[in-house]
């Protein structure tokens, strides 16, 4: 490199980078230590740079915060607007005759938004599902559907909204004889 070159530092502090992603997720060292299956003194000597963590605890650590372990290692950076362009959402085929398309450019870390499509007769699967313990806004935006709430039923039509924890098993079904919109709000992200 010449000397007259600026240097360019991509090191990122894998234990900072746990302790800012647990707090943004207001998750405490205890929480994140029993989802990952470790102690929390381990942890927090990894977070304090006192520890090295072999990959199968960055495994384990990364779903205990339910991020990819490749969240671990990316380097912080300033918030700045993103533009995720419809051509360019991530899509997943789902359930039933259904399609879910994430709306929020990646790493956001507070909030995941998520659409989704159920053609007539379309649901999220045939059994309920849950995921991470995060708050969830489900919102109908087009259609009438059938949203099973643990032992509970809603009956929900355009504009109606419901929210929940995403602990909760849940299943959604399109009830009507038209194409159904829906939209997830997730908070912290659990996908």
């Amino acid at each position: 490199m010449p000397s007259g070159a600026a240097e360019v530092q991509n090191d990122v502090d894998v234990g900072e980078r746990l302790r800012e992603i647990r707090g943004r997720r207001r998750l405490t060292l205890r929480e994140v230590a029993e989802r990952a299956g470790l102690s929390e003194s381990f942890l927090s000597q990894v977070e304090r740079g006192r520890a090295s963590a072999s990959i199968a605890s960055l495994r384990r650590i990364a779903d205990g915060l339910g991020i990819g372990i490749s969240g671990l290692f990316q380097p912080l950076e300033p918030a700045r607007p993103r533009v995720l362009r419809r051509a360019d959402r991530p899509t997943l085929a789902f359930g039933i005759l259904g399609r879910k398309m994430l709306l929020t450019p990646q790493p956001l870390h507070e909030l995941e938004v998520f659409v989704g499509e159920l053609e007539p007769g379309g649901s999220t699967g045939a059994e309920q599902y849950a995921h991470g313990d995060s708050e969830e806004l489900f919102v109908v935006l087009r259609g009438t559907v059938r949203l099973e709430l643990g032992d509970e039923l809603h009956e929900l039509e355009t504009g109606d909204s419901i929210d929940y924890r995403s602990s909760t098993p849940h299943r959604i079904a399109n009830a009507g004889e038209e194409p159904a919109e829906v939209m997830w709000i997730i908070s912290p992200p659990s996908y």
